[in-house]
Parts: structure tokens; sequence; C-alpha cells
């Protein structure tokens, strides 16, 4: 089911979140939307800042700026980060030093940067964050932000094991849906959803707890669940342990 056309914010959105599932390198993924892997780490450096909102096109800077640094060295520093993930700026510059002393190479702390910018920087211990942890500020309007929750599960009277999914407008407190699932299981959460989103539109964010099935103790943070919001370019908000209040 698409509710959106496809266009270049699209592309983009759905390049982060494959990186962001781990199941390809950067070098396949890049090939893939045939892009640069400088293009692809600009675009997850970016996400990981600001959410969907950080890939948009943003202004061009001057072409004369003076003191940036040529693009040939700052694709051999990515590359050399690349071949040697756990290496940090001042051995890559000592090794480009010594394998080719005449190029003007920048200093340490400039690579450091290079290599921030391009999100190369303690990428492997580096979880993915949703877009803040609250408080936020009052929704702009109506199905702005949904509140979403499994609020405790329950047995009926023959046994079986209730998980009801509450889906709720958070300025108006209107409950948009009351599910009776029998888990916290994606396959469960996501039909309902898919209905709501059918009825309702698609909200610009969607706030959850820390649990399933919409947040994993995973390296990336992400359950399938997530992945299919952040496709359909909804920003996720987590709120804080312990504080059920703002949700």
């Amino acid at each position: 089911m698409v509710w959106r056309e496809t266009g270049i914010m699209d592309e983009r959105l759905r390049f982060v979140v494959e990186c962001l599932a781990g199941e390809e390198t950067m070098t396949q993924l890049c090939a893939a939307f045939e892009i640069s892997r400088k293009t692809g780490y600009k675009w997850l450096g970016r996400y990981r800042e600001t959410g969907p909102e950080g890939l948009h096109d943003r202004p061009r800077a001057p072409l004369d700026h003076g003191r940036a640094t040529a693009a040939e060295l700052v694709e051999r520093i990515v590359a050399e980060k690349e071949a040697h993930p756990l290496w940090g700026p001042k051995k890559i510059m000592a090794r480009l030093k010594r394998a080719e002393p005449s190029c003007g190479w920048p200093a340490v702390s400039t690579a450091g940067e290079i290599l921030k910018r391009h999100g190369l920087v303690g990428r492997r211990r580096r979880r993915w964050r949703a877009v803040g942890n609250g408080p936020w500020p009052e929704p702009a309007a109506p199905n702005a932000v949904w509140t979403v929750d499994h609020k405790g599960w329950f047995r009926t009277r023959d046994g079986w094991r209730c998980e009801p999914l509450t889906v709720m407008d958070a300025l108006s407190r209107y409950l948009l849906g009351l599910e009776a699932t029998g888990s916290t299981a994606d396959e469960e959460a996501w039909p309902v959803f898919e209905r709501l989103f059918e009825e309702n539109g698609l909200p610009d964010r969607i706030r959850s707890d820390n649990g399933p099935p919409f947040a994993s103790a995973g390296v990336t943070g992400l359950t399938p669940l997530a992945v299919r919001f952040i496709k359909l370019g909804i920003a996720l908000e987590r709120i804080q342990p312990g504080k059920p209040q703002q949700n």
C-alpha cells in the first residue's frame, strides 16, 4: 500500500532505513542506490542528528571557501577509516602522512571532524536514537502526534491472553484505536496501524515507550514496526524510562 508518491526524500529515507537495518554494508547500499559512500555517510549522519528533517536539501556553501579540505583528501581519509574501523583520526593521519608525506594532509582535528560528518566516529557502539526523549512541546494540531502503548496484559475467562493496544491523539486525547491483540508482536500491531492510517491519515510523529513492538534493545533500537513507520516518513519519539506520564 502506498500513501505518498516516491521522490528524492523517500529514496533518502529508504536508504537510511536500510543502513540502520544493518543487513548490507555501506558500500553495497551505496552501489544499489547509485550514490558515493561520501553521500551515503552524509545522509546517515544528518538523519542521526535531526531525524527525517535532516534529509532535506540545505543551502550550498560558497564554492570559494578557503578552509575547505580538498574532496580527494576527504575521500582518502574516509576510505582509510572504512579499511580500519577501529582506528581514530590520529592513527589514520599518521598512516596517510607516512605513505604520502608531500601531500597537504589536514590536521588531526580536521580529520576527526571529517569522520564525524560522515557518521564514522564511534559508529560501532552508537545506538540509533529516536527524535528526542521528552518532554516535548504541545502538538500544533490534531493528528500531528499519536501516542501508542500496550496497557498491560490480562487473561479472559476462557484463558486467552489479551494485550490491549491503544492509539491516541496527543493533542485532543481522542482515542483513535483500542485493539485486543494477543501479543506485542509486530505482525499483530501493523494491521491495526494500517487501518488507522487509512481512516485518519499519517501523523507527523509517533510517541511510544521503549518496549516491543515499538522499540528493541538491539544496536539500532529499531523493530520491524518502527522501520515501517520510518519508511512512511513518520518520526519516532521515545519517552524516558520510568515516565509513563509522557505518553
